[in-house]
């Protein structure tokens, strides 16, 4: 983690002296570099779960079809992810790139508002780049308040009391608004899914489990929270994949209704095409067919009549060496 999380501890040290040696804008210019700089990750990802939903009607036809029968399901399944070019796991992918860059962010940050001499120290041995370690220790107080430590309420201050304040609410509000913009609008046919009823929960649930760690961990990664949330809702509004239209209705910016895609008569021809040549193929197998299976049942075949043949008894092993002696 070391190789990761190095760099970002010393650009973020080049970003505190650039700004003055203030470590607020330090860690918004970070996250906001990061952020930016995964965004093709991000696009990735949004391209890969938009044809998945796009595939997601036909799936459900297939299982309906073939429901007794898994083994043409499954080919099924897969020839369908082959006509329209999508792979099942392309959005995973652009997610696992992300994650230690994400978490190497919040280190950087976490050793940053290090209070403890330990921490001090350990934070200089990272630098890749000489003369950083004069910086140290960085100045960790903003609006009066030690972003070192969690908010407290009794603040020296009037502002550092409201900002104290603040800091949580915007935590739990940006990110219930980046769960609300990202979430596909609720359809019809899923209003009974218990999946689809989990994903809506998780609005709910996020909020609250972010505002109880903004109100337990220390402010300095409150800022981090906000800042990555407010990135996040511009960079899906500015990819158009922001619901606006579910808080507002009828929202329009750049021209368009925003989250609002409705698909064409001639996409529906084109996959019922797909979807009748996919069936058309899987039909002309084999009930069961399965070449997995086939391989296990040929080797169970081999292993019955290897299991057939007896071996010699004691006697007619005493009447063979006693022939090989004469």
């Amino acid at each position: 983690m070391d190789i990761l999380l190095n760099p970002f501890v010393t650009v973020l040290a080049l970003l505190y002296q650039i700004f003055g040696n203030n470590i607020v804008l330090a860690i918004t210019a970070l996250t906001v570099v990061i952020r930016l700089a995964t965004s093709p990750l991000l696009l990735q990802q949004q391209k890969s779960t938009e044809a998945m939903q796009i595939v997601q009607p036909q799936m459900k036809k297939l299982q309906e079809k073939y429901k007794n029968d898994r083994d043409k399901l499954a080919a099924a399944q897969m020839e369908l992810y082959r006509e329209h070019g999508v792979n099942p796991l392309g959005g995973c992918l652009p997610l696992v790139i992300q994650m230690p860059i994400l978490f190497a962010l919040y280190g950087s940050i976490t050793y940053a508002l290090g209070s403890t001499p330990f921490q001090v120290v350990d934070m200089s041995r990272r630098f890749l780049i000489p003369g950083l370690e004069t910086l140290i220790p960085l100045n960790k107080t903003w609006l009066g308040l030690d972003l070192t430590h969690p908010p407290t309420f009794g603040g020296v201050s009037t502002v550092a009391t409201i900002a104290a304040i603040a800091l949580p609410v915007l935590v739990m509000l940006t990110t219930w608004l980046q769960s609300k913009l990202t979430m596909p609008p609720v359809k019809p046919e899923d209003k009974d899914n218990p999946a689809a009823a989990t994903t809506r929960s998780m609005t709910t649930i996020m909020p609250l489990m972010f505002g109880f760690f903004a109100l337990s961990f220390s402010i300095g990664i409150s800022v981090y929270f906000i800042v990555s949330n407010v990135v996040g809702i511009v960079q899906y509004t500015l990819l158009g994949k922001a619901h606006w239209d579910q808080l507002v209705p009828g929202l329009k910016i750049g021209g368009k209704v925003m989250g609002k895609k409705e698909i064409t008569s001639d996409q529906v021809r084109e996959h019922d095409a797909i979807l009748k040549r996919v069936t058309d193929k899987v039909d002309q197998m084999p009930r069961g067919a399965n070449p997995a299976a086939r391989s296990t049942g040929r080797a169970e075949e081999v292993s019955s009549k290897t299991k057939s043949i007896t071996a010699p008894d004691s006697a007619d092993n005493s009447k063979l060496n006693g022939n090989k002696k004469k």
